[in-house]
């Protein structure tokens, strides 16, 4: 009878300490989730705000006239765009190679289609962009799961996937 108590508590003691040692891993993941958001979002506010009208009238501006190159042509970076639809509160996070077409793909039809059909029927957005070589991520794909998780928009916004591996 005794060994049997002896056994229950050593069983129970280790229990404990595994449930510990897995409260003490949740912590630590939580809280370098928290510093990733703080980094992204710190990252997202030292950026220009634009509505797509205001965007799309920057990427369409010539650098010196007829026949110069576009904005647009001269300009664009790799990185992360982040598209509010404020009438609903929703996020859409992307990445590109060249972030200004991405983001001008959206608002012609060419792009994620929830967010060119909201647009079309008057929903009110916003873009920022960050780009990659500024941001302190290694990876196209790491700045875009951190945004995405950061934004939540795979839960309640417009990504159908938490974004790309590797």
């Amino acid at each position: 009878m005794e060994t049997e108590y002896l056994i229950m508590f050593f069983v129970v003691v280790v229990v404990l300490f595994y449930f510990i040692l897995l409260i003490k891993m949740v912590s630590r993941v939580e809280k370098k989730k928290a510093e990733i958001r703080g980094h992204v979002e710190g990252l997202a506010n030292n950026t220009l705000e634009m509505s797509p009208e205001e965007f799309i009238a920057m990427r369409k501006a010539s650098l010196g006239g007829r026949g110069r190159p576009s904005y647009a042509l001269t300009h664009n970076f790799a990185g992360v765009y982040i598209l509010y639809n404020k009438t609903k509160n929703m996020y859409y996070v992307g990445q590109g190679k060249e972030v200004l077409n991405r983001v001008n793909a959206h608002f012609t039809g060419k792009g994620n289609g929830d967010v060119y059909a909201d647009y079309k029927y008057g929903d009110a957005f916003t873009i920022k962009m960050i780009a990659l070589s500024k941001s302190g991520f290694s990876s196209l794909n790491e700045l875009e799961r951190n945004t995405i998780m950061t934004y939540d928009s795979y839960a309640t916004g417009y990504n159908k996937t938490r974004g790309n591996r590797s």
